[in-house]
């Protein structure tokens, strides 16, 4: 490789598009090829196959965002359009309205609380501690809220992306051995915890999972940011 073509890909935003489909689509067809297996799921693949690239080319991850931030930018028009499949579930979600709702609060105040209890157990330094706490929220909420509490925004993000990678793994078998079948139960528990990433997962096993999922999500971040602030104070004076 001549060091102008090099350097032409380390400049150019087409080199992270490029990389970003790429990886996505090995993932994809090492997903099919194993029938859908949670080991196997492609943000968790892709996310190795990125990482892998990106040191074998020597691209810093400012480089690589350059072209991923466009790609970035449709996670917006896609949660709206989450919309629609809920809107197919409409009836569902207001037989289980309260239940839902209930579970959507619980599960966020049990999700900042646990993850600065345990930080907080661990010994971890103030900032990590902060920077966890919004773990469970979709990532754009996640970095504002752990900016505005102190934390590290960037690392705030990284935690994001982990939990929602460990949650699209274990949610489907963790509610199958529990014998919990129910597609909305699926989805509400893994929007809850999962943002985004479990979201996309849950919608290859069912659309009604999907929608519900894209709801917890939604909502998980809204009670996030107000309670996260509030629950970190309380739990850390």
């Amino acid at each position: 490789m001549t060091p102008t073509l090099y350097e032409w890909l380390r400049q150019s935003p087409l080199t992270g598009i490029f990389l970003t489909l790429l990886a996505y689509r090995v993932a994809l067809s090492i997903s099919r090829r194993y029938h859908g297996h949670p080991l196997a799921n492609t943000v968790l693949v892709g996310a190795g196959l990125l990482i892998v690239s990106l040191l074998a080319l020597g691209l810093s991850f400012d480089e690589y965002f350059r072209g991923a931030s466009f790609i970035q930018f449709l996670l917006g028009p896609i949660t709206v359009a989450l919309a629609i499949p809920l809107y197919n579930n409409l009836a569902r979600l207001k037989r289980s309205a309260f239940a839902i709702l209930s579970s959507i609060v619980v599960g966020s105040v049990a999700g900042v609380a646990s993850a600065v209890l345990i930080a907080v157990a661990f010994d971890m330094p103030p900032q990590i501690v902060l920077s966890l706490a919004p773990r469970s929220a979709t990532t754009p909420i996640a970095i504002g809220v752990a900016e505005a509490i102190g934390g590290i925004p960037t690392l705030a993000a990284a935690f994001v992306i982990v939990t929602g990678i460990i949650g699209a793994v274990l949610a489907k078998p963790l509610l199958t051995l529990l014998r919990m079948n129910d597609d909305v139960v699926l989805g509400v528990a893994t929007g809850i915890a999962a943002h985004g990433i479990g979201t996309a997962r849950v919608f290859q096993i069912s659309e009604t999972a999907g929608a519900f999922a894209g709801l917890a999500m939604g909502l998980t971040g809204f009670v996030t940011a107000v309670v996260a602030p509030l629950l970190v104070h309380f739990l850390l004076s």
